[in-house]
């Protein structure tokens, strides 16, 4: 069966990891999806929304809405984002003519590991990553997605990676959006202990699902000249395709 996926692609990796989202979209098309983008479409609204302005946050998100077609899946590389959306739309939307959009917005948009697991039925698609790796579960897709197993399902059968579990796993990285500029020192404090706890498993690489993420963490680690390396999982697996 081939199924019809629109591309959301977050202002991060909009921005600065643009090969993340041609990564993602390779992906899906190896697995037989009908992948499409709109190139009109910009942010969820999230940004706006955490700061306070919520006026701003809906205008961004009615655009949101009308950019992609209500038949078919959307696909994001991105917990935030996603968890932004199931769980405020209906907030932002609750007297307005866009909320049965809102809500039905929620029933298919897909964060890309849990589309490839839950959705595709997939968890091996022949990757090879050589190397040793442990797993962040970012805040979005963890605490407002419930995706926990589906990103390791995927990593444990590409060939040549081993995955070690850390410590700190499910901590915090201190990004949070606003929360890394307003509490700098404590959002460095959270880096470093996310940092170690990967560290202490002697992997080389920390994949997540959310670039955001791998954007703090990564700058803690080239800040200390840490031997560690930020991954997006839709990169890991992509570059598992180069050979098929």
């Amino acid at each position: 069966m081939s199924y019809r996926v629109q591309l959301f692609i977050p202002c991060f990796v909009d921005q600065m990891y643009p090969h993340t989202g041609l990564n993602m979209a390779r992906v899906l098309e190896k697995l037989g999806c009908d992948v499409s983008y709109n190139p009109q479409q910009t942010c969820c609204g999230q940004p706006a929304f955490n700061a306070g302005y919520w006026d701003d946050a809906r205008a961004v998100a009615e655009k949101f809405l009308q950019d992609f077609d209500q038949e078919f899946y959307i696909v994001a590389p991105s917990g935030s984002c996603t968890g932004f959306v199931r769980n405020f739309y209906d907030k932002l939307f609750e007297q307005s003519a866009e909320k049965n959009k809102a809500t039905k917005v929620r029933t298919y948009l897909y964060e890309f590991t849990e589309f490839l697991v839950d959705v595709l039925k997939v968890d091996d698609i022949g990757a090879v990553f050589p190397g040793k790796a442990t797993y962040h579960d970012a805040c979005g897709a963890l605490r407002e997605c419930g995706i926990k197993t589906q990103p390791r399902k995927l990593l444990n059968k590409v060939q040549g990676l081993e995955l070690v579990e850390m410590a700190e796993c499910e901590t915090c990285c201190g990004f949070g959006g606003t929360f890394a500029v307003k509490y700098e020192p404590i959002s460095i404090g959270m880096a470093q202990t996310k940092v170690q706890s990967a560290l202490s498993t002697g992997a080389e690489y920390m994949i997540t699902t959310d670039v955001s993420c791998m954007m703090h963490i990564q700058g803690y680690i080239e800040q200390n000249r840490l031997p560690m390396k930020t991954l997006h999982i839709a990169d890991v697996l992509a570059e598992g395709l180069a050979n098929t």
